[in-house]
């Protein structure tokens, strides 16, 4: 019988995050194997000196006996990423530091106020080249779930997505994206019926990976799929 799609609640997860955040992270060897064709170790090589700075917040919360954690769909009507799933943040401001950035737009896009929430820490930096972006992604906590009222200029849906569904081995599947004459295959994430793909896959390939570490799983959820 396959495993149920849930991850009990353990009050320790923050703990253990903030742990295992703190030692070296597993960056390129857990996002292996999830890039698009034709990015060609893009995401990994050294930002040029005009890329634009941002932050992305992975914010876990409890519900019920669960964690969750929110993604967004972005507007078709937005420049960057339009029409694509990802988690909230944004570019930073003069004098922020990452987390700074990624609680401030945490607050704009959703807002709730982060004055409760904890960092745990951060992910591996990544360079998304369509957009010359170097984002840095933040793990964060907050001890209940958010009241949200999302921004609608620049959230489409929020998709508060169940962390089993991430460890879960069955979310994961590739697609074929087309851009004008081009084609190429993409690996993605499902994820509360969304698929997400391309850097904020990348970035949830690692937390995924830290989150197996922290929690003790050697076998991923649903992995004894035949």
């Amino acid at each position: 019988m396959p495993a149920e799609r849930t991850l009990p609640l353990a009050a320790d997860l923050p703990d253990r995050l903030a742990r295992r955040l703190a030692e070296p992270l597993p960056g390129r060897a857990a996002q292996r194997g999830f890039a698009p064709e034709l990015a060609y170790g893009r995401h990994h090589a050294p930002p040029p000196a005009a890329a634009r700075q941002a932050a992305v917040v992975a914010m876990l919360y409890p519900v019920g006996d669960q964690w969750r954690m929110p993604l967004i769909l972005r507007p078709q009507k937005m420049r960057d990423h339009a029409g694509q799933v990802a988690l909230p943040g944004g570019m930073l401001e003069r004098g922020e530091s990452p987390e700074m950035a990624a609680l401030r737009e945490w607050r704009e896009e959703v807002g709730h106020d982060p004055a409760g929430c904890t960092v745990l820490g951060r992910l591996s930096q990544l360079y998304v080249f369509n957009s010359n972006f170097h984002v840095t992604p933040i793990v964060a906590v907050s001890s209940e779930r958010p009241v949200f009222q999302v921004n609608a200029l620049e959230v489409a849906e929020l998709i508060e997505t169940p962390l089993a569904e991430l460890i879960d081995k069955r979310s994961l599947g590739r697609h074929t994206i087309e851009r004008g004459s081009l084609q190429f295959d993409a690996p993605h994430f499902t994820l509360s019926g969304h698929c997400v793909w391309g850097a904020t896959c990348l970035i949830l390939a690692e937390l995924r990976a830290v989150l197996q570490e922290a929690i003790g799983i050697e076998r991923p959820i649903g992995s004894e799929r035949r």
